[in-house]
């Protein structure tokens, strides 16, 4: 029940009849105790950066999820960010901290990951392939840099969204291997090809 007590978390994009985090965080919430809800807000690109800002003026935001068309402008409106989302380009979730400073994460690929690691496979020094480096695939990436594997091939037809992804994931994770690769052929062929460390 909403009370006098209960957190808000907003969760911000356009439009919102596509939005499923209500009906999952919120049955969670009530049964776990939490005395927080999940609200939609529906707001235009136009009018986010000051709408962001408004909601977080609010004593009893606990926080936000941003979803399209907001992932990446949000970026610039943040006080800092987590490795993720400098490598995938873009946040889904913000929080205030206690002085005032907003923080931004991203975990649409950590499902993802935690779904292998779930079936029993250790990404751990392994090279991994990534076919679509939109935004699912620049998360999905950016989780798999986080997990510890040793290299990276992408392809995309968006040759400059790839290139770009490979740069960040280059300037972010110079321990990892990056390639790209202009056919998806050659991508498989590399992903293929046994390496010293494999």
């Amino acid at each position: 029940m909403i009370n006098g007590n209960t957190e808000i978390i907003a969760h911000i994009g356009y439009p919102t009849h596509t939005f499923k985090s209500p009906m999952i965080y919120n049955p969670y919430f009530e049964e776990a105790g939490i005395n927080a809800v999940v609200v939609p807000m529906g707001c235009k690109s136009e009018h986010f950066p000051s709408f962001l800002k408004a909601v977080f003026s609010l004593e009893n935001t606990r926080g936000a999820l941003i979803t399209m068309p907001h992932k990446v402008s949000v970026v610039g409106l943040l006080d800092e960010v987590t490795p993720t989302v400098r490598v995938a380009g873009a946040c889904n979730a913000v929080k205030q901290l206690p002085d005032g400073r907003l923080v931004g994460d991203m975990f649409d690929g950590a499902g993802f990951v935690r779904g292998v690691q779930r079936k029993g496979f250790d990404l751990s020094g392994k090279r991994v392939l990534v076919v679509g480096t939109g935004g699912v695939g620049s998360a999905i990436a950016a989780s798999l840099a986080g997990a510890g594997i040793a290299a990276i091939s992408l392809f995309d037809v968006n040759t400059a969204g790839c290139q770009a992804l490979a740069q960040r994931l280059k300037d972010n994770c110079p321990q990892i291997e990056v390639q790209t690769a202009p056919t998806i052929r050659q991508a498989t062929t590399w992903w293929s090809t046994p390496r010293p460390w494999a």
